[in-house]
């Protein structure tokens, strides 16, 4: 890493340092555990009692169920892959829709063909066979306002919400989402997410409110109570506390990863959250992806979605919770010994509903075959079934079609924009003043730059309309305004000028510029920053420091305002502006943003800008750790510390700060893909037949149309999995999401594993590494593994350069190991990992012996 510090004296670096810690009206310390530290689950008494006349009803509905009903019930596809006669037949208890999934697929469903849908669904389920009726529940992702749908307001994303410190505002919002979506007929809502976010790597960082579990507590709280209230209100709906847990805190910030915090920080940290939730009677929990590996404890609790340790022992048993728990999309896939059709494993864990989008049919199939040949008791079914019927009828679904409802098919009821409005102007924080530039006066002849001053895109992000938010176009957001639209009405449209790109204008020509800059959206998966990246803004927005770069310096005030999913590094970006505001990701409504950057008419500040730092922000690129560990240390790494924000008035300069011009990060100097211990990032599967299958420890493929075996065996020292093949078959290492190889490995390093060949292969066997469809090579290593046949273990090494020579975009890996043969092969596998500087060595493979 280089520093450079421009007009920096030792003097001035001390005030500067103080101006980013010292001047804002609240303590600026690292978030702690509360006051009372937690040693073991909580039980949590929750507002909504059991009602004996109700569990009554319950057992017996449940006792005039065939298991193919009871199954059906636990079972939630996607409305792509359902017709409403499939709910009848089925006895499905559930439909959902994903990020960019609409009635009929048509994007501009209006709220009336939303609830068309809903009431065909409510109405098959209503017409089934069963001798109780029971009423399908359809969910959706209402993550920052009814966002699936063209026409509904977006809020602020929670990280914006955090920084409010207003938990009644946020309890007036979410009562406005329950209204938007009973809009469109749908009663159960995927949210709030409850994560502390600790990482701001992670993808999934604005769907986290704070990384003080206090704040998600309190947050969490008044959510629930207002979407769900007594469940006496048309505006009501079912709420979701997700995801179970420890999310926000995996290693690096990696979706999906490795939560690696003892039993304390899970405890007085990432469950606070639940903890209010529960209080308030939220009746859904969502599984994570993630795992918990608690290494001080030596305790490694798998895969949430498996682990009957946290679902059944912690949730239900200790904390109480006596709701149903859903699994996330395919997320039983994940557990060892799964596939997204067949996870005994998960509904002994205590997953209530299987979110199973596409391949639901098979999933019952096989569900009813397990309970038949005794793998999942029946009494689990019945508890699982009971808790579903629970839910749905404290939340009054039976005797009420979608269509009953006063808000169904009211497209006026998707808006909510004052107090969306208001969210966005107490959502943002102030980070640097120098000579009060802001508030501004009205009649300054203003110059606007940046990419996302008008652009509905980049200020709502991700879940906005689509799961990523990157298949829209700007007019699918409305109503709404751009901050620019904000600024024009503020200022005087006269006295305004827009350049995108700052090109051919001259600066002093305006009394102040205002550059507005940002990311461009992501979600969960896509939105992870490699480590070996680092949080620079700059570096992965080049386009937004160029343009400040022709504005900067020019005798006029520069105001940046950054549109962000995280708190990022912009030390640079800082160093260019004499004013900057931390803006987030604030939705659709962006005049809110020029509320607070303008005084009102008579020259008075009629809205003052208040809002406080939820996370902390870094002072470099790249983190040894994570800001909340480096803030509690009081670490060099971070710039300003949680709960910082100005206030308008006067505050001290803030001096140039250091640089950080590093393109990349130092990380270590191999990347592991699998090992014994966590298997999480790049889970290893078998595909088989029909089927592909997460490993575990042990795990045997006996079917008949088996064409693969699997056993734990020791390579050498290290333990791996023995593969044998009769057939056609692959072996393989894929993330989730394709994500990059980190720059330092890449060149001369190579893809390095251990392997002992008991059989000869009969055929060919490829090696392949994919980023994509598109994005595929197959090496040829039938001639190594027949050299190798009886020789013992032996480390194989093959450069990356190889794979990149035929297409492989290393920035973009999704498999980066699989093996696969269609011929008899057995061959054992072990310590799989992307080693620096391998390509070089003596024994590598040459990529012309591969072809």
């Amino acid at each position: 890493m280089k520093l450079t510090t421009k007009k920096l004296t030792s003097l001035q670096l001390a005030l500067a340092v103080l101006c980013s810690v010292g001047f804002h009206n609240v303590a600026n310390s690292a978030p702690s555990a509360t006051s009372a530290t937690i040693k073991d689950w909580p039980h949590i008494k929750s507002s909504i009692a059991k009602d004996p006349a109700m569990e009554a009803k319950i057992a017996k509905m449940v006792s005039h169920m065939t298991l193919a009903q009871k199954v059906g019930q636990m079972t939630q596809p996607e409305i792509k892959f359902i017709t409403p006669d499939d709910v009848r037949k089925y006895y499905l208890g559930s439909v959902l829709n994903g990020g960019g999934s609409w009635p009929k697929m048509n994007k501009y469903s209006t709220a009336a063909d939303w609830v068309n849908l809903a009431d065909q669904y409510y109405a098959a389920s209503m017409s089934t066979d069963m001798a109780d009726k029971v009423p399908v529940i359809w969910g959706i992702d209402a993550i920052h306002g009814n966002s699936n749908v063209v026409g509904a307001t977006l809020f602020p994303h929670n990280i914006g919400l955090g920084a409010a410190r207003n938990p009644k505002l946020v309890g007036q919002m979410a009562e406005q989402v329950g209204k938007a979506v009973r809009a469109t007929g749908i009663a159960w809502v995927f949210a709030p997410t409850l994560a502390v976010g600790r990482d701001a790597r992670w993808g999934r960082s604005y769907e986290s409110f704070s990384e003080d579990g206090r704040l998600v507590k309190e947050y969490g709280a008044v959510y629930v109570k207002a979407l769900q209230g007594k469940f006496k209100d048309d505006k009501n709906v079912v709420a979701t506390a997700k995801h179970f847990i420890g999310d926000g805190g995996t290693d690096k910030g990696v979706d999906r990863g490795v939560n690696k915090a003892t039993l304390s920080e899970m405890l007085n940290q990432h469950a606070q959250g639940y903890y209010g939730a529960f209080a308030a009677g939220a009746q859904t929990v969502m599984a994570s992806y993630n795992s918990w590996h608690d290494l001080a404890g030596n305790v490694n609790y798998g895969k949430m979605h498996g682990s009957k340790a946290l679902l059944t022992d912690a949730l239900k048993d200790k904390m109480g919770f006596d709701g149903f728990v859903v699994s996330d999309w395919d997320g039983i896939a994940e557990v060892p010994g799964c596939s997204n059709d067949s996870c005994p494993q998960a509904i002994n864990a205590g997953i209530d509903m299987v979110m199973v989008p596409d391949n639901w049919k098979s999933f019952i199939a096989n569900t009813i075959a397990q309970v038949e040949r005794g793998e999942i008791p029946m009494a689990r079914i019945d508890d699982a079934v009971s808790r579903i019927l629970r839910v749905k009828l404290r939340a009054g679904l039976f005797g009420k079609k979608p269509s009953d409802n006063q808000y169904a098919g009211k497209q006026e009821a998707l808006q909510a924009r004052d107090i969306a409005r208001q969210a966005v102007r107490e959502s943002l924080v102030l980070l640097k003043n120098n000579d009060s530039v802001l508030p501004l006066a009205r009649g300054k002849k203003i110059l606007v730059v940046g990419k996302s001053a008008d652009s509905m895109i980049n200020q709502s992000g991700g879940w906005s309309i689509t799961w990523q938010g990157t298949e829209n176009k700007e007019g699918d957001y409305t109503p709404g305004d751009t901050l620019l639209t904000g600024i024009k009405e503020a200022a005087g449209a006269v006295n305004v000028h827009y350049s995108a790109n700052g090109d051919d204008v001259d600066v002093a020509q305006f009394d102040v510029v205002v550059a507005v800059l940002g990311e461009t959206p992501y979600a969960e998966g896509f939105g992870d920053v490699a480590a070996s990246r680092g949080l620079s803004h700059s570096q992965q927005f080049q386009e937004d420091l160029a343009v400040l770069k022709k504005v900067s310096g020019k005798g006029k005030p520069v105001v940046t305002l950054l549109l962000s999913g995280r708190a990022v590094y912009a030390n640079d970006l800082l160093n260019l502006s004499d004013s900057f505001v931390a803006a987030w990701l604030p939705g659709t409504e962006g005049k809110g943003v020029a509320d607070v950057l303008f005084k009102n008419a008579q020259g008075k500040v009629a809205h003052p800008i208040k809002g406080r730092l939820s996370f902390s922000w870094p002072a470099k690129a790249c983190l040894s750790s994570t800001l909340t560990q480096a803030a509690a240390r009081g670490g060099s790494e971070v710039l300003f510390k949680y709960g910082y924000g100005l206030h308008y008035g006067k505050v001290p300069r803030m001096a140039a700060l250091p640089e950080d011009t590093s393109t990349a990060c130092n990380v270590a100097s191999n990347m592991i893909i699998s090992n014994p211990q966590d298997q999480t990032s790049y889970p290893l599967s078998v595909t088989t037949g029909k089927r592909k299958v997460t490993l575990g420890n042990e795990m045997a493929l006996s079917k008949p149309d088996d064409t693969v075996a699997v056993k734990t065996v020791q390579v050498g020292a290290v333990s791996g999995k023995q593969i044998s093949w009769t057939g056609k078959g692959r072996f393989e290492a894929a993330a989730a999401f394709a994500t990059p190889i980190p720059a330092n490995l890449v060149p001369d390093g190579a893809l390095q594993f251990l392997a002992q060949v008991q059989t000869a292969p009969a055929g060919r066997v490829g090696m392949t590494m994919e980023c994509g469809d598109t994005c595929t090579a197959s090496l040829d290593l039938s001639s190594t593994f027949k050299n190798m046949a009886g020789a013992g273990p032996k480390a194989v090494k093959i450069p990356l350069s190889c794979f990149s020579a035929l297409g492989v975009d290393m920035r973009k890996v999704k498999t980066p190991f699989n093996v696969s043969t269609d011929a008899s092969f057995v061959a054992a596998f072990a310590d799989i990992k992307i080693v620096a500087g391998a390509a070089k060595d003596a024994d590598a493979l040459s990529c012309q012996s591969l072809k």
